[in-house]
């Protein structure tokens, strides 16, 4: 975050965990006071208690003590929704903007509790999230002002990148690509290890390879800002060792882009089921 997001009023953070427990740390460290935030969680991990000893952050109060609450953002487990949310309904008194980085849960899911009519902003951010280097897509329902807009995707860049969608419904394709994108690197990586395994590599040797090749690759798109296509023909020489594996990798009937193509439309098929 390049500076602290602009708080008229109250932030509330529902779910204290890893997610949001990073997002914490980003506005502290953005500059955004400590006095102007309250956390609600019954049982926070030790270290992200010590951060709000620290700090001194209202942790847990009577809910309906909590006024001026200008945005609740809510990073609890899906199941939790409906157990958790009742208890915070006095919240949307100041008609606050509600940030989910539920995922799963739809926009009107978040209306039931907390009104037909307050503004909300449905996320679905990745787990690099946890070293600030995650991408967090958002749409915004109606009545979600250019301000309120603003504050949102000033708040969750404590995780790393943010694009906005025009349409809740497009939050299924992000899922499939940003979402659960990590694990189809994380298994890619598995499989490359695996390959220099049976060529003969020491397991050891060949994990270190694999990972150091996979996030070297993508620290240099990050850093260069090349577009992919054009670093992959810079390091295809023709008929190498390169343009020989992309021969397989690139197959027009079973190569990666088909079965990428599946697999994403198997996810995006999941999160619209699950999400109902």
């Amino acid at each position: 975050m390049s500076g602290a997001p602009e708080l008229a009023g109250r932030l509330v953070l529902i779910g204290a965990g890893k997610m949001g427990t990073a997002m914490l740390q980003g506005w502290l460290e953005a500059g955004i006071k400590p006095d102007q935030v309250t956390i609600f969680d019954p049982s926070p991990p030790p270290e992200t208690l010590a951060v709000i000893e620290k700090h001194s952050i209202s942790h847990n109060p009577p809910v309906d003590s909590v006024t001026g609450v200008e945005a609740v953002l809510v990073a609890i487990k899906p199941q939790m929704v409906d157990e958790v949310l009742p208890a915070m309904a006095t919240l949307a008194s100041a008609k606050p903007l509600v940030v989910s980085v539920v995922a799963g849960k739809t926009i009107s899911a978040f209306r039931r509790h907390f009104g037909a009519d307050t503004p909300v902003i449905r996320t679905i951010p990745n787990t690099p999230a946890a070293v600030g280097r995650g991408i967090t897509a958002m749409a915004a329902s109606d009545g979600v002002s250019p301000e309120q807009s603003a504050l949102a995707t000033a708040l969750l860049a404590s995780l790393g990148e943010v694009v906005t969608v025009s349409d809740e419904t497009l939050i299924d394709a992000c899922t499939a690509i940003s979402g659960s994108g990590p694990a189809y690197i994380f298994y890619m990586t598995e499989c490359m290890t695996a390959a220099a395994v049976d060529m003969g590599l020491p397991a050891d040797i060949a994990e270190q390879l694999a990972r150091a090749t996979v996030s070297g690759a993508g620290e240099l798109m990050r850093a260069t800002g090349t577009p992919a296509g054009v670093l992959r023909e810079n390091v295809t020489s023709p008929k190498g060792t390169t343009y020989a594996a992309l021969q397989v990798l690139m197959a027009d009937s079973d190569g990666m882009k088909q079965l990428m193509a599946r697999a994403t439309a198997a996810a995006e098929k999941r999160s619209r089921e699950l999400a109902g």
